[in-house]
C-alpha cells in the first residue's frame, strides 16, 4: 500500500515546573532559596530514513504527544529533560503546517532532520529569581507549554525515471518486465491507483529506480481523476518516459494521448514541462503500430522514440541502457531547485504588538502568544508570582493600550479563558 498524504496533530512536551523551596538545615536559619528549575519538554523531530518508501506507518497515528519535562526539586535539583520523539519518514516527504499551508520542512536526503514541534522550556525555580532587592523570592514558574501543530505530510515519490501515460498503455507491464516489482496488471482502466516502484539492475551492476505512476486523464492539472497524484509524483523524477500505445489497440490515437498529457504537464508547472523526456512506443508487435509510429515521428521529428513490446520483452535492454546513460548526466540537485513552495519565512516588524485587544459583550479580551504563555507559566497561588504577572503585562504596554481603548478600572479582562479585574 502506498500512502502519500497524512494529516496529524503534534503536541510537544510541556516544560517541567520550577520549584519554590528554601534551604532548611540545622543551624542555618537563613538558608536562602534553593528551588531548582524544571526540565525541557520533549521535541517532536522528523528524520529522513532512506529505507522507507511510504507514509503508512503514520497513517494510524493521528495524534502524537511528547512527554513533559520533570519538575524541579529542592536543593537546587533541576528536573530531567523529557525524551524527544523521533518520527522517521521516507525521502521526498514535505511537511506542511496545515493551518497556514506553509512548508515546515522538505526532507530529501538520508538523515535530514527537523524539529517540527518544540517542547516547552522548564519553568525556573525560585533560586533563579533571587536579586539584591529580593534575595528570597517566594515564587517560581510553571513549565512552558509545548507547541501544538496540525501538520500535513506529503510524499513526492523520489524515483529516477517516471513512466507516464494514459491508463492501460502498458506502463505496469513494462515495469514488471525490467524489475522485480509485481504491479497489478489488467486490461481495464485505472489499474494503477498508486505508484509502483522497481529497481532496474543492469549487467554492469549499476541500477536506477523506475516508477509506474498513476494513469492520467484530461483535466488532471485541475484535479480531475488521479491527475494531481500523477503530477505530484512526476515532479521529482529526473526523466519522464512517456509510454504510448502506438498500436492504438483500444481505438485510441497515440498522438492525441500524447498531446493531452503534455497539455496537463505544461499547465501544472514549467519545471515539470522542461524535464528530460523520451517517448516509449509500446506494442510494436501489434497491427497498426508502424503506421501510427510514422505519423507520430512526422508530427514530432525531434522527439526521441524507442520502440518496444513490453509484453514480449522486445527493445527493453536498449531502452534501459539509454535511460541509465541519461541519468548519469543529470545533477541530483536540479530535482529540488525548481520547487515552487510558498516561503516559510514569516516577517514580524519591530513595532508590531505581540497581542490584540478586543471588546466582546462588555468584556475586554486579550489574545497573544506571549501573553498566553506568560499566563500558563504563572503560579497564581503565589502572591509574588501574581505581582510579577501584573508587572509583565504592564511592561508589554497592555495597561496603556486598555486605557487608550477606553477601559476603566474595575472592568473585566479575559486572558486564555480566565477573567481578571482591571485595576492598579
Amino acid at each position: 500500500m502506498f500512502i502519500d498524504e497524512v494529516k496529524m496533530k503534534l503536541i510537544a512536551g510541556k516544560g517541567g515546573d520550577g520549584c519554590t523551596s528554601f534551604r532548611r538545615e540545622k543551624y542555618i536559619p537563613m538558608g536562602g532559596p534553593d528551588g531548582g528549575s524544571g526540565g525541557k519538554g520533549g521535541d517532536i523531530i522528523f528524520v529522513c530514513e532512506k529505507s522507507l518508501h511510504t507514509l503508512i506507518d503514520l497513517k494510524y497515528h493521528k495524534i502524537i504527544k511528547a512527554k513533559k519535562g520533570e519538575n524541579g526539586k529542592g536543593k537546587n535539583r533541576r528536573g530531567a529533560n523529557a525524551e524527544d520523539i523521533v518520527i522517521k519518514v521516507p525521502p521526498g516527504t514535505t511537511v506542511f503546517d496545515d493551518d497556514t499551508g506553509l512548508v515546515i520542512a522538505d526532507l530529501t536526503q538520508d538523515q535530514d532532520e527537523v524539529v517540527v514541534a518544540h517542547g516547552g522550556r522548564g519553568g525556573r525555580g525560585n533560586v533563579a529569581f533571587a536579586t539584591h532587592e529580593n534575595p528570597a523570592p517566594e515564587f517560581s514558574e510553571l513549565g512552558e507549554p509545548g507547541e501544538i501543530r496540525y501538520i500535513k505530510c506529503e510524499l513526492k515519490l523520489l524515483a529516477d525515471v517516471g513512466l507516464v501515460g494514459m491508463p492501460s498503455v502498458g506502463k505496469s507491464t513494462l515495469l514488471a518486465g525490467v524489475t522485480s516489482a509485481t504491479p497489478k496488471i489488467a486490461s481495464y482502466h485505472f489499474t494503477t491507483l498508486s505508484p509502483n516502484l522497481g529497481v532496474v539492475t543492469l549487467k554492469d551492476g549499476s541500477s536506477f529506480v523506475l516508477a509506474d505512476l498513476p494513469g492520467m486523464i484530461e483535466g488532471a492539472s485541475s484535479g480531475v481523476g488521479l491527475g494531481i497524484t500523477f503530477l505530484k509524483h512526476a515532479s521529482r523524477t529526473k526523466v519522464l518516459a512517456h509510454v504510448l500505445d502506438m498500436a492504438g489497440t483500444e481505438g485510441r490515437d497515440p498522438i492525441e494521448d500524447y498531446e493531452t498529457i503534455r497539455k496537463e504537464i505544461v499547465s501544472y508547472s514549467d519545471a515539470l514541462a522542461n524535464k528530460k523526456e523520451i517517448v516509449v512506443a509500446n506494442k510494436m508487435d501489434m497491427p497498426g503500430f508502424q503506421e501510427n509510429l510514422e505519423r507520430f515521428q512526422k508530427r514530432y521529428p525531434d522527439k526521441e522514440v524507442f520502440s518496444i513490446s513490453a509484453m514480449n520483452h522486445e527493445g527493453l535492454d536498449d531502452l534501459m541502457l539509454y535511460l541509465k546513460k541519461t541519468l548519469d548526466t543529470i545533477k541530483t540537485s536540479s530535482l529540488y531547485e525548481d520547487e515552487d513552495y510558498e516561503s516559510t519565512i514569516v516577517y514580524k516588524f519591530q513595532n508590531e504588538k505581540p497581542y490584540t485587544i478586543t471588546k466582546e459583550d462588555g468584556l475586554w479580551v486579550i489574545h497573544g502568544e506571549e501573553v498566553e504563555k506568560l499566563f500558563a507559566m504563572t503560579r497564581f497561588d503565589e502572591q509574588e508570582a501574581v505581582e510579577r504577572f501584573g508587572r509583565k503585562l504592564k511592561g508589554m504596554g497592555i495597561d496603556e493600550e486598555l486605557e487608550r481603548l477606553g477601559a476603566k478600572r474595575g472592568d473585566e479582562v479575559q486572558i486564555a479563558g480566565y477573567i481578571f479585574e482591571f485595576k492598579e
